[in-house]
Parts: structure tokens; C-alpha cells; sequence
């Protein structure tokens, strides 16, 4: 008799789904990523990512190169219920550094808190771990976890954006925050869904930015 093999099944006596094949995924890849688009939080509004879809996205920052292992990152998820005390520091901020600043401005300046029904911060520290591992390296890995959590959230359907400025070294930030010595502010990424967009603009073509190493000529342009 031939024993015939069969494909794994799970508890339900399904069989898994077929793996998509290397053109599908190379698609799948390239439709994503061409897909982001950064969206101002000012045109993210609810219903951001449930809590499975949160989860997803966070997961996905797991995954982004990380030399030595130093989980040089971390993000702080600030809850549409507590951003009043973000607000404040917002304006608090700009006063600080514009003490001539108008109620008005100040008023845009809370204002800032309270977009995007998902807003987090994203935290490196330039110390945890191996001191042979510089800054550089953390802040790429950084980046990299971030791409990861906006390209989920893309594949999620939902808009997102991120968003620095002078506020993000205000001592009032670092005390809300609980940021140590060696820990920096880099960002804020907003999440929610799309309420208006602008045309996408044109990207550069790699041949503006890639050049290669010529053992002759040196360092010539394109690949």
C-alpha cells in the first residue's frame, strides 16, 4: 500500500491555507509599501485600530533589525482619555520658548493632543545594552520598527503620520513621559482612518539616489 501525504490540519481538522507564491508576495509587497502614504493627523480620525489591529501593528515593530539585541526602542500609547495632560505640555512648550505667545496660539498648540484617535511615542535610548552599540545604529533600528508599524497599519486600511518638533525636548514632556537621561523623544505616530488625503506625490527615482562603487572610476551614479 502507498501512503499518500497529507497537509497538516489544525485542531478544527482544517487544512493551513496555501502559502502565496514568490510573484504573489513580491507583489503583495510592493502594492504595501508604495501604498503608504503619510496623512497629517489633522485628517485621521476615528475609528482607529481596534485592539487585535493595535496588537498587529505593535507586533510588527518586533521584527525590525535590532544589533545585539538591545531593544533600543519603545513606544508610550497615549489614550484619547488622557491627553489632557499632553496638551498642556504642548502649550507650556511653546511658551517656553515664546513667552509673547497669543491664548490663540496656545489653544492650536493643545489642540495638537487631541488628533488621531491613536497616538503614541516612540522612545530611544542611546545606553540600554552594549555601550559598543552607537547611537546611529539604535536610531536606524528605530526607524525600521516604525516602517514596520506603518506599513500594518496600511495593510490595515488606516491613515498615518509622523510628527516631531521642539516640544519633543521640553523638560515638561521628558518629566510627563517618565524619559531617563539617556532616553530621547523622536517621535509622535498618529493612526486612524483616512478623513481626507492629498494627491501622492511624486517619489524620486532610485537612480536619483543610488550610486555604485567602480573600481576605475570611483563613485559613478546609478546601479
Amino acid at each position: 500500500m502507498t501512503l499518500v501525504a497529507s497537509p497538516l490540519r489544525d485542531a478544527s481538522g482544517a487544512a493551513p491555507p496555501a502559502a502565496p507564491d514568490e510573484g504573489a508576495l513580491v507583489a503583495m509587497a510592493t502594492a504595501l509599501i508604495q501604498s503608504r502614504q503619510t496623512i497629517l493627523p489633522k485628517r485621521l480620525g476615528a475609528p482607529g485600530p481596534g485592539a487585535a489591529e493595535l496588537a498587529a501593528i505593535l507586533n510588527a515593530a518586533a521584527h525590525a533589525p535590532d544589533h545585539g539585541q538591545l531593544l533600543p526602542w519603545r513606544f508610550v500609547l497615549v489614550p484619547e482619555v488622557v491627553r489632557t495632560p499632553l496638551a498642556e505640555v504642548f502649550a507650556q512648550a511653546l511658551l517656553e520658548r515664546d513667552p509673547g505667545a497669543t491664548p490663540e496660539q496656545c489653544g492650536q498648540a493643545r489642540e495638537k493632543a487631541y488628533r488621531a484617535p491613536v497616538l503614541m511615542l516612540v522612545v530611544v535610548d542611546g545606553e540600554r545594552g552594549d555601550p559598543d552599540i552607537d547611537l546611529a545604529e539604535r536610531l536606524v533600528s528605530a526607524g525600521c520598527a516604525v516602517q514596520n508599524m506603518l506599513l500594518m497599519a496600511t495593510a490595515q486600511g488606516y491613515g498615518s503620520a509622523l510628527t516631531s518638533g521642539k516640544a519633543l525636548k521640553a523638560t515638561s514632556l521628558r518629566a510627563l513621559f517618565g524619559l531617563t537621561a539617556s532616553e530621547q523623544a523622536l517621535c509622535f505616530i498618529s493612526i486612524g482612518t483616512v478623513l481626507s488625503r492629498k494627491a501622492v506625490r511624486a517619489r524620486p527615482a532610485a537612480s536619483a539616489y543610488v550610486s555604485t562603487l567602480d573600481a576605475d572610476r570611483g563613485v559613478v551614479p546609478g546601479f
